[in-house]
Formats: structure tokens, C-alpha cells, sequence
């Protein structure tokens, strides 16, 4: 029997496989944002500066996701970008690890070795992730853009949980060997499942080439041709400003609640089980209803985006409310409603990014997906990058400035809810312009 077209669309099994790959992304991203940041500040008593310096040096790299993009529409196939950057993302990991071992040893070395490591890190997710979301973009049908957003993303929710929950029980009793051990256990585990996942994808080695498609330009020409396009901008502000306005509680949100409403370090840690909980019941829904009511273009998933970045806007006014009137306040169910708005944002926005790269400026359908991806990638990672780090330097700024820790934290909310309305006017302001997206119209 003969193998199906290349650019068939990919079902059901095909969607959740590509999760597979985006859990094992997570996973590994976690070790390295998370667990090895933990270590450098507790087990070895580095400055917290540190790992907050790797972290955001890691989304600078980021920077190069159009370069990886555009490397991956310029082949035939995305399947080598995705496994080159998974390898890239876990050899990364491993030498983040060792390089613990070099400083504990008091060499400066040790943090050179770092630096290059989490620029690895940083490459290694550009080039995976980039490419695999270019791969949903052009292999998944308009009518299942909504949910296979949804899907990828509670898996990407799911790796990371269960690579902090296996990491968690098996670091301890803490030494640096049992710490390798566990880094190049659970890397080794998400480089395979990566790997089994995206393996045949693509209709295997000797896929066709698809003899429609015009080879694609130098990358510089491609980027201008591609921002040279007013809605391709415009969208490039939007997640901009939306994940920057997502980002920015990600390092405030357990000491606010602690400070204004007097929960113990352990309720704290409750407050982001209660959030991811409503954002991945937000995100369900988005995934579900958005299918079944305008989810096969990024005009109808317009509405999507809008309700939950007005949502968010109006939850973020709420802890802005609840900063000023303290206990008493429902916080945890505001908390929720946070999260239930963010998943709702989060999965229609990349749902639109999807079906925005799927039609493209190129020769053909797609053929520019995976630098649009890459654009779009790189501004969510500044975004990232400057919100959580810009959240907490507001509030010891306004804490500062002001003297009142209830005005602080009021302010910051406030600060963010305004700039996701920002964000849903931007995607108010939608009109549509067929010429650029074939059947697809823009945000």
C-alpha cells in the first residue's frame, strides 16, 4: 500500500503524538528553569542572580526561532529540526549539570560552561518548538486548530508536571551525583519520547518533495517580505503584549498572597495548583468550543482571544481589588478565574497562530510557517523574559516608591489588566484580508 500524501491532514493519534513531543520539550525545560534553579540557590548557596540570569539569557537565545523557522520551511521535512533541537535541549541539560559540579569546585569555568550550556537550552527549544508548532500548523485541519492547541498545550502542562514530580521524589536524599543521575534519566526519557513521537510523522526519510512549492528565499528576504505585511505585525504586538501581561504575576503571585493575606509558605505553593487548575479547564474548553463555533480560522478564534484577555483583564482588577482589601477577599476562586481566563487566551491565541502560519505569503499554503512561528516565538520569549523579572521589579519599586505594600501589588495588577486590554483591542481590530491567507483571514 502506498504511503498517504505528505501534506495529508494529521488526525486524532497524529495530534496527540506532536503533544508527545511538546510534554518532552517541557520536561526538559523544567529541569533546567526550575529544579537546577532551586539547586543553585539552596544545595549550593549561589546569589539568586544566577539562575536568574541563565533563565533570561535562555530566552534571549530564543531571539533565533526565525532563523530555525526559516531553516525548517527551506527543507522538506521539520522532523530533523525537531529531533536536532531535542538533542541540542537535553545535551544542554546535562552540561548545565556539570557545570554545577565545576563551580561547587570554585572554578570560573564552571559558569562559562554554564552560559554555553543555557544558550543550548535556549537553541535547542527555538529549534524544536519552532518547528513543531510549524509542523501542527500546516499538518492539522482548520476545523481541529482549536483543539489540537489545546491538546498540545495540557500535554506541555502534563510534562512538566510529571518530569517535577519524578525529579522531585528521586533527587532526594540530594548529592551531585544522584542530581546527574536524575537530569540525564528524565533528558533521556524526553529525547526518546520526543523522538518515538514525531518519528514517521512526515511519511519517513524518503518523503517527496512537494514539486508546487517554490524553494524559499534567503532568510533575510523572507523576514522582510513577512514584515512587510501590516497584519503580520500587528499580531507580532499582540503576542507581545499578551504574554507579557501573562508573564508578568508568574514571580509576584505566591508572595502576594502571602504578604496580604497571611497564607503559610505551604498554602502558598497551593495557590499555583489552583491556577493551573483553571487553566487547563480554560483551555479545554477553549479547545473543544472553539472547534465546535469558529475555531477554522484566526477570525473566528478572534472572539476567542478577546473573551479571555477581557477575562484576564478583569481577574487581574480583582487581585488589583484584593491587594487593597486584604483578608476577606475570595483570592483563591479570583486565582482560578485567572487561570481559567489565561487557558481560554492561551490556547485561541495559538490556535490563530496556527492557522495565520498555515496559509502564509509563500508558493504554497504553509510555506512560510515555520519563520511566521519563529517571529512570533522570539516575541513571546522577550515577553517572557522581561515579564516575570519586570513584574517583581515593579513591585519592589513601587514598594519603594510608595512605602505600601497593598499599593504595590495594586498597582502591578492593575499595570497587567491593562495591558491585556491592550491586547484585546488589538485583536478587535481585526479585518479581514483574504489576499494575504488564502480562505484565512488575520488578527
Amino acid at each position: 500500500m502506498n504511503p498517504a500524501p505528505a501534506d495529508e491532514p494529521l488526525g486524532w493519534l497524529g495530534i496527540g503524538r506532536l503533544g508527545l513531543v511538546q510534554s518532552a520539550i517541557a520536561a526538559i525545560v523544567m529541569l533546567a528553569t526550575s529544579l537546577l534553579n532551586r539547586v543553585m540557590v539552596v544545595e549550593y548557596a549561589l546569589p539568586a542572580a544566577v539562575p536568574a540570569g541563565l533563565v533570561a539569557w535562555h530566552y534571549a537565545v530564543q531571539l533565533s526561532r526565525p532563523a530555525w523557522g526559516h531553516g525548517s520551511d527551506r527543507g522538506n521535512r521539520r522532523t530533523p529540526w525537531i529531533i536536532g533541537g531535542m538533542a541540542l535541549l537535553a545535551g544542554g541539560a546535562l552540561a548545565a549539570t556539570w557545570a554545577l559540579g565545576i563551580i561547587a569546585g570554585g572554578s570560573v569555568w564552571g559558569y562559562a560552561l554554564a552560559v554555553v550550556a543555557f544558550a543550548a537550552i535556549g537553541a535547542g527549544v527555538g529549534a524544536a518548538g519552532t518547528s513543531l508548532l510549524a509542523l501542527l500548523a500546516t499538518r492539522v485541519a482548520p476545523a481541529r486548530r482549536a483543539a489540537a492547541a489545546a491538546v498540545t498545550w495540557i500535554m506541555m502542562v502534563f510534562g512538566i508536571a510529571v518530569s517535577a514530580a519524578v525529579a522531585g521524589a528521586l533527587v532526594d536524599p540530594f548529592s551531585f551525583v544522584r542530581l546527574v543521575a536524575v537530569v540525564a534519566g528524565v533528558a533521556g526519557v524526553a529525547f526518546l519520547v520526543a523522538t518515538l513521537g514525531i518519528w514517521g510523522i512526515e511519511r519517513g526519510a524518503a518523503a517527496p518533495v512537494d514539486r508546487a512549492r517554490a524553494p524559499a528565499p534567503q532568510f533575510r528576504v523572507a523576514l522582510g517580505a513577512i514584515w512587510a505585511d501590516r497584519d503580520m505585525r500587528r499580531f507580532t504586538v499582540f503576542v507581545f503584549l499578551s504574554m507579557l501581561a501573562y508573564s508578568m504575576q508568574d514571580l509576584i503571585l505566591e508572595p502576594f498572597t502571602g504578604l496580604r493575606f497571611g497564607l503559610t509558605p505551604g498554602q502558598s505553593t497551593q495557590v499555583s495548583s489552583v491556577q493551573h487548575g483553571g487553566v487547563l479547564l480554560g483551555m479545554i474548553l477553549a479547545g473543544l468550543a472553539g472547534s465546535a463555533f469558529g475555531g477554522q480560522s484566526a477570525t473566528g478564534l478572534r472572539h476567542w482571544i478577546f473573551g479571555g484577555c477581557v477575562g484576564s483583564a478583569v481577574a487581574l482588577a480583582g487581585l488589583a481589588l484584593a491587594a487593597l482589601v486584604g483578608r476577606g477577599w475570595p483570592v483563591l476562586a479570583n486565582i482560578f478565574a485567572l487561570g481559567f481566563a489565561n487557558g481560554i487566551f492561551a490556547v485561541s491565541a495559538i490556535g490563530a497562530m496556527m492557522a495565520l502560519a498555515g496559509g502564509g505569503t509563500g508558493a504554497a499554503p504553509g510555506a512560510d510557517a515555520g519563520l511566521r512561528m519563529g517571529v512570533w516565538g522570539a516575541a513571546q520569549a522577550v515577553a517572557f523574559g522581561l515579564g516575570g523579572l519586570g513584574g517583581a521589579v515593579a513591585v519592589d519599586g513601587m514598594r519603594g516608591a510608595t512605602g505600601s505594600v497593598p499599593e504595590s501589588f495594586m498597582l502591578v495588577f492593575a499595570l497587567e489588566a491593562l495591558l491585556f486590554l491592550c491586547a484585546a483591542a488589538l485583536a478587535l481590530r481585526a479585518q479581514p484580508q483574504a489576499e494575504h491567507f488564502g480562505r484565512e483571514v488575520t488578527l
